[in-house]
Parts: structure tokens; sequence; C-alpha cells
């Protein structure tokens, strides 16, 4: 869909690589403070902002507990959401 490599959970993208960059779905309510954090910026797919969704830069991801973080953050928000 994106030109990367997505993992989903429960029928729903929780993220993913696209590039060296880390796709991370967090949904409306954590985008604003997602976007506050380093190496992050906003998912323009084709022209159009997703909101809820984030790229984090491989410079965000040097150690296994930032990336550890990033995945839990979208596990968190893909699993209130009901399943496919």
């Amino acid at each position: 869909m994106f030109g990367g490599l997505a993992f989903m959970v429960n029928g729903h993208m929780c993220c993913g690589i696209v590039g060296e960059d880390l796709m991370v779905r967090v949904g409306p309510d954590l985008y604003q403070s997602s976007l506050a954090q380093p190496h992050t910026r906003e998912m323009d797919f084709s022209g159009k902002l997703l909101r809820g969704m984030i790229h984090v830069g491989s410079a965000g991801l040097a150690t296994e507990h930032e990336l550890g973080q990033w995945v839990q953050r979208s596990l968190a928000y893909v699993s209130t959401l009901p399943a496919k």
C-alpha cells in the first residue's frame, strides 16, 4: 500500500518499515505528542497527511528500547480497535 512492510494486528495496520523509517500508528489522541518527539514526522501518503500515523527516523530507533517504545505505543492503540 505505501511501499513498505506492514505488520498487522487483528486485521489493522499497526506499524511497518518504509525505507529506513518506522511507520507507527499512534491514533488521534497521541498524534500531536508523538510528533513532538525527536526524529518524528507526519506520514504523507500520496500528498495526503494520514493523521494518527507518523514516521520515526532511524536516528530515533538507535536502541532496542527506543524501537520497543514505539512498537508498544502502536500496539496499545491498535489493541483498542475491534478486530476485522
